[in-house]
């Protein structure tokens, strides 16, 4: 028994007259005769009550059009999942990013465009530091990672920059340097650091570290805490300055100032990291969308 076999049984016994079936398959009438009765044969029973006036279905025919209905129906979901995953419309992913890259409008804005283009795609976020989130990656758990240089990646993976951004100075309101348009990296030299733990977040404290040394001087670092918004709250409350990713003054935390930075300013680097050749096609639209979003000048096509 093959689906076509279901197929013209259900258009029989729905038209309930073998020529208009046969019309509506766009098949002679003699061959579809044929075909029910070899169904027929192999279920074993009559479907039809052939009569001087048309036809009318047996019990068993009655009952094998609701079976037969539910089989096709079931058969078409599974056709059309398969090319809806097989395009990537359907299926689940997961993003995952640094803390502080959640701040820029880059990365909210193109997880909002990827959900509205694909909305039946499930879309899970993780938030984690660089080494979890390629970890994750490796693993499988991972589908594209928003990670910070310098990493390190697997032949199998492959990671382009999405965005560069300035540092700024992060201050409490009454600081004297806020009184100021822009800081120098060297008028820090005296300053107490609030900063990111360099085994958590190694691009962000190395910039910091490497422009403190160019201006001549290594920061006192007197406080680290693990997340980028902890580092905000507690230089508004005092306890020394930070040098942060531009996108922080997106937080809405009140009680402290940015200024940029003068002259030889730290840049914040953020990289999108993904599998080469990965098999969901859900994953590859969202890598081609997610660059498409971060470089809207180039003409990548998008699925």
């Amino acid at each position: 028994m093959e689906l076509r076999h279901l197929r013209y049984f259900t258009a029989v016994a729905e038209e309930l007259h073998f020529t208009r079936a046969a019309a509506r398959l766009g098949i002679g009438q003699p061959p579809l005769s044929q075909q029910i009765q070899q169904l027929e044969r192999e279920i074993g029973t009559p479907l039809f009550l052939r009569l001087p006036r048309g036809i009318e279905m047996t019990e068993a025919g009655a009952q094998f059009l609701e079976d037969a209905r539910a089989i096709l129906a079931s058969a078409d979901r599974a056709i059309d999942n398969a090319r809806r995953l097989g395009r990537g419309e359907r299926g689940a992913i997961t993003v995952g990013f640094t803390a502080s890259a959640v701040f820029h409008p880059y990365l909210p804005r193109a997880i909002r465009a990827y959900r509205d283009r694909y909305p039946d795609v499930r879309v899970t976020l993780t938030e984690s530091n660089t080494l979890s989130l390629l970890r994750g990656l490796r693993q499988g758990d991972v589908d594209v990672a928003f990670v910070r240089p310098p990493y390190l990646l697997d032949a199998e993976f492959e990671s382009e920059r999405v965005l560069d951004e300035p540092m700024l100075v992060a201050l409490p309101p009454d600081h004297p340097l806020s009184r100021r348009r822009s800081v120098p990296i060297s008028a820090l030299a005296d300053e107490d650091f609030v900063l990111y733990p360099r085994p958590i977040g190694a691009g962000l404290y190395d910039a910091i570290q490497s422009a403190c040394q160019r201006a001549g001087f290594a920061p006192r670092v007197i406080q680290e805490a693990p997340q980028m918004a902890s580092i905000v709250s507690l230089v508004a409350a005092g306890v020394g300055i930070s040098v942060v990713p531009a996108a922080m003054r997106h937080m809405g935390a009140q009680g402290i100032e940015y200024r940029p930075i003068k002259g030889d300013a730290p840049h914040a680097l953020l990289d999108m990291a993904y599998r080469r050749h990965d098999r969901s096609i859900a994953a590859v639209n969202a890598v081609a969308l997610l660059r498409q979003l971060a470089h809207p000048e180039r003409t990548d096509p998008v699925a």
